[in-house]
């Protein structure tokens, strides 16, 4: 996944602009950016109960890589789950309409 400088390779960027959440499952997705992201303890946090993600970038520049290719996404990532964004890195989501289109009922347990 990541280089020797633990930044996104090319092919982790691509697979997160290319990802098609219209027929395959978000929670892959989500779980990929997760293992990806620098510093996940701190600036990757999912609440199960309101499907709400925040990803906090640190200022790392892979961070800011992964958040660029979600709003890159070929699939409107960003315009379906988008809330805000803050000056600094700061970027909140909200998942529920995804589980609201019951693609996948039980997703609210499977990102964590």
């Amino acid at each position: 996944m990541n280089d020797d400088n633990e930044y996104p390779t090319e092919k982790d960027l691509l697979y997160i602009q290319d990802f098609d959440n219209t027929k395959d499952d978000i929670c892959d997705l989500i779980r990929y950016v997760h293992n990806i992201w620098w510093m996940p303890d701190w600036g990757f946090k999912y609440d199960s109960e309101t499907m709400d993600l925040e990803l906090h970038t640190g200022g790392w520049s892979g961070n800011e890589s992964i958040i660029s290719a979600l709003q890159k996404n070929k699939h409107l990532f960003w315009f379906w789950y988008w809330q805000k964004s803050l000056r600094g890195g700061h970027y909140w989501f909200n998942l529920d309409m995804y589980d609201k289109l019951k693609r996948h009922a039980d997703m609210r347990d499977r990102i964590s």
